[in-house]
């Protein structure tokens, strides 16, 4: 379940079954969004921090030994959705979440590692140089201090400075632009 910071009353809900549901009223009414996405279990589903109409849903098959990456974003309530897996490798992807500083920054924990973009989702690069291979179920962006906190399945918590990884990011982006 994710709570929109932007709008009040939104709110969407992910199932084992891959259904996703949005309401703009508090939970007064619901409505069925994600037409077209695999009916896998819905591991994360995100409202953003910077666009209203904006929310991210990952999705694992694990229960049926199937491994891709599946990783969505959808820039209108839901209505339509496209794919962000890029270049992610075919891990399941247990948690997607934005940075709160900016739009473009990403990043995804999978059952193998952490990965980010700065791109919105197009390109990904692993952020797992130190962190075990390990599931990772939780990341949050610490706001003050600049922080990513990993949570993992029964290897601990990590922190990552990432002044370095969003300048890194910030250059890439112009790069690209010149």
């Amino acid at each position: 379940i994710s709570e929109s910071p932007l709008e009040e009353g939104l709110l969407y809900v992910g199932t084992e079954g891959g259904t996703l549901w949005r309401t703009r009223d508090e939970g007064g009414s619901w409505e069925r969004i994600g037409e077209g996405l695999p009916a896998k279990w819905t591991s994360r589903v995100v409202a953003s921090e910077h666009e209203p109409g904006r929310v991210y849903a990952s999705f694992t098959g694990f229960r049926e030994d199937d491994f891709r990456a599946y990783l969505f974003r959808s820039d209108d309530f839901g209505a339509t959705w496209r794919s962000m897996v890029g270049n992610l490798p075919a891990e399941a992807v247990n948690v997607v979440g934005e940075d709160p500083t900016d739009p473009d920054i990403l990043y995804v924990g999978t059952d193998l590692a952490v990965y980010v973009s700065g791109d919105g989702g197009e390109s990904w690069h692993a952020l797992s140089a130190t962190l075990p291979t390990t599931p990772v179920h939780d990341l949050e962006v610490h706001p003050r201090e600049g922080e990513l906190i990993i949570g993992t399945h029964g290897r601990s918590c990590f922190v990552l400075e990432l002044a370095e990884v969003r300048e890194r990011l910030r250059r890439e982006r112009e790069e690209d632009l010149s």
